[in-house]
């Protein structure tokens, strides 16, 4: 059985599960954690099978110094070839929804639960999104610990159910508790919303942008300066 691999997040060690069939990202971070060393590290990591057929590694990007941080599922075919966290169609929902909200993107730290996008052939050239299951899930998790223990966001806004089931546990239901201020170690505010996807897909995507807007706001006026 693998160790526990602890992570100091927010002056407090949480343990990484050790029940997983993968190796996990753990033995892959670097010794001394800075961002630089992070995203360099994140380029060899083999903690699960996803590396393979993805093109990169996607780290998060945006400043140390982020009051607000984003953490989505993973990242999406446009992603994995820029090697940049939402900049395709979900991230353009999100930059709108943000900007709605009154949030600067560029003030904010947008990562991803997991860190290879992970996919399975359509017709002709096409990679369609395929969900990363809870094992391939919890083996990146060390990646995104780091992440928190370096940015100390004071919000932490969760894109849909992978990601805050990353981070509160495999039965948090994003339906039932979105936009709603969690009790959580991890910021001082934690909140829950649908992943800008969703809008995507949605019948109603007027409706259902206008209610992740609703969340976002929860976040801009709680540290509205």
């Amino acid at each position: 059985m693998l160790g526990r691999h602890r992570i100091r997040v927010s002056g407090y060690l949480r343990p990484v599960p050790t029940r997983n069939p993968y190796p996990t990202a753990a033995a892959f971070l670097p010794d001394k954690l800075s961002m630089t060393a992070l995203r360099d590290a994140v380029q060899g990591c083999r903690g699960c099978p996803l590396y393979a057929n993805a093109t990169q590694a996607v780290f998060g990007e945006g400043t140390l110094k982020a009051e607000v941080m984003l953490v989505g599922e993973q990242p999406g075919d446009q992603e994995d070839k820029a090697g940049a966290p939402f900049v395709g169609p979900a991230g353009k929902v999100l930059d709108r929804a943000l900007e709605e909200a009154g949030i600067d993107r560029g003030t904010t730290y947008v990562t991803n639960a997991v860190k290879h996008f992970k996919w399975k052939a359509a017709r002709g050239t096409r990679r369609i999104h395929d969900k990363p299951s809870w094992t391939e899930t919890m083996a990146c998790r060390p990646w995104l610990d780091a992440e928190l223990a370096l940015v100390k966001p004071r919000a932490l806004v969760l894109l849909g159910a992978v990601a805050a089931q990353a981070l509160l546990g495999k039965t948090f239901k994003v339906t039932q508790q979105r936009g709603k201020p969690l009790d959580s170690e991890l910021a001082d505010l934690v909140l829950a919303t649908i992943h800008p996807s969703a809008v995507l897909r949605a019948e109603n995507r007027d409706e259902m942008f206008a209610e992740l807007v609703d969340d976002l706001r929860v976040v801009s006026r709680t540290f509205a300066h």
